[in-house]
């Protein structure tokens, strides 16, 4: 069996639960390949707006198809 899948794709389920989890942190960002974003998450977490930012991007990143995911972040 051949698994076509590289090291370097992102999996859509993985991104939208680092949001949610981790989201204050900017994992999710960082992870998805945007690191500026990933440290404005970063320098601001205390402020709890990455926080809410993060939730609201882990809802829709679960709630998009696999294919628009692999088209924005594959």
């Amino acid at each position: 069996m051949e698994n076509n899948t590289t090291h370097d794709e992102k999996n859509r389920v993985s991104a939208g639960l680092f949001a949610i989890l981790f989201g204050a942190f900017g994992v999710h960002k960082f992870y998805l390949g945007e690191k500026g974003k990933g440290v404005l998450c970063v320098l601001f977490f205390w402020t709890g707006v990455p926080s809410i930012l993060g939730l609201i991007d882990g809802i829709l990143i679960l709630s998009m198809n696999d294919t628009t995911f692999n088209n924005k972040y594959n």
